[in-house]
């Protein structure tokens, strides 16, 4: 009766705070996440040595950064994993104030990096991208403007979330920046869906999204030109595309060998956004599958769990935060097989970048910390309590 009503792993009042998260973390999550950070290094390992090359840096320059980039990330996940979901919620308000506002003033101190859009600030000693650190919170925020509203008598949560969620694509669309913006959509898209609302507006969202694409098409001639090149039958050799192709083709199931890879030497986001051509090509199949089935276990457990959850807020947030991270990486790697249009996207984990594995570790911990295992009943207790009355 008692593992019933409290759950199969029951929390001891007063047990000190590390014995109690151990028992309540989902650790093959846990796993998972730091399987895949090694991974990332080991990428690392092959992949920027020729970009620091032509920057004129020490060899493992950029695999020592994102060592302690990873390491601050760690630390982080951890952290947030230990908290309550009451305290996540009040953190996630409070950050997606602030990303909000550092996303906000971007075209005043914001900078480009030549790259066209102006989605960083420079720090000097590194960048700070603040739409990666804008996605976990604007999540956060939603679950609760919607579970809020769930309540009699609570607010109108999905129309604010709804403007708040058109607002921010706005502006990351004004960046460009259509690659977070879809992020953002998708991942209010799916709150709104396992909030239980109707799909009449999901149906007019999607048909406002594919009237949006065609006014970009024919306004930006960078969006367009990424459309074409992905319509395209035949792939240019000599772009980005081409040679990740080439390079997965080259790998075949086993790889042509640690090192010994070529594409890191044509490709300049190759620690980036085509990691996974680097996995592909130096090791293979084997490696690529891998990866593909450590980010599929952490999601699929994660929903798994939250399945046995009670609570509203806590069921949609650790949705949101698991869905959005399954589809930047299906979105990453899709990009590198030519299944999706060319977008500039980590791998999360995986891929290089400060924010990006920051970030990463903040949307982590803070799933972690949504779904351990609580003194709750499932929600079909409840039913089996009320028929035995």
């Amino acid at each position: 009766m008692t593992e019933m009503v409290y759950g199969s792993v029951p929390t001891r009042v007063g047990d000190p705070v590390l014995p109690r998260w151990w028992r309540t973390i989902d650790r093959w999550t846990l796993s998972c996440i730091l399987i895949l950070f090694a991974v990332g290094l080991l990428l690392g390992l092959a992949a920027s040595p020729p970009l620091a090359a032509r920057n004129g840096l020490d060899e493992f320059y950029y695999v020592e950064k994102q060592a302690i980039f990873g390491g601050v990330a760690l630390v982080v996940m951890f952290a947030l994993s230990m908290m309550s979901p009451s305290t996540i919620r009040r953190l996630g308000v409070v950050g997606f104030a602030g990303a909000f506002i550092a996303l906000a003033l971007l075209p005043v101190a914001g900078t480009d990096f030549g790259k066209g859009a102006v989605r960083w600030y420079s720090l000097g000693f590194a960048s700070f991208q603040p739409s990666e650190f804008l996605k976990p919170a604007f999540i956060i925020l939603c679950a609760w403007l919607m579970s809020a509203g769930m309540t009699l008598g609570g607010p109108p949560g999905r129309l604010w979330s709804f403007g708040l969620m058109v607002l921010i694509v706005g502006i990351l669309v004004l960046q460009p920046d259509f690659g977070q913006a879809a992020l953002v959509l998708f991942s209010w898209g799916v709150l709104y869906f396992i909030s239980g609302a109707a799909m009449t507006p999901l149906f007019l969202i999607a048909g406002l999204v594919a009237f949006g694409g065609t006014v970009a098409y024919e306004s930006s001639e960078h969006f367009a030109r990424r459309i074409d090149g992905f319509l395209t039958a035949e792939v240019d050799p000599r772009t980005q595309i081409g040679y990740a192709t080439n390079a997965i083709q080259e790998g075949g199931f086993f790889g042509v060998g640690v090192g010994e890879g070529e594409v890191k030497w044509s490709l300049p986001d190759a620690h980036t956004d085509f990691i996974i051509a680097v996995a592909a090509e130096e090791y293979g199949l084997i490696l690529v599958i891998l990866i593909i089935a450590l980010y599929a276990t952490i999601v699929v457990r994660s929903l798994m769990r939250l399945t046995k959850e009670r609570d509203p807020f806590t069921r949609l947030a650790g949705a949101g935060l698991a869905c959005a991270f399954a589809v930047q990486a299906m979105i990453n790697m899709g990009v590198a097989v030519r299944l999706l249009p060319a977008k500039g996207m980590t791998l999360p984990f995986v891929s290089y970048g400060g924010s990006s594995l920051i970030a990463g570790g903040i949307a982590v911990g803070a799933l972690l910390a949504l779904t351990r295992s609580r003194p709750q009943g499932e929600i079909g207790d409840i039913f089996l309590r009320r028929g035995r009355g």
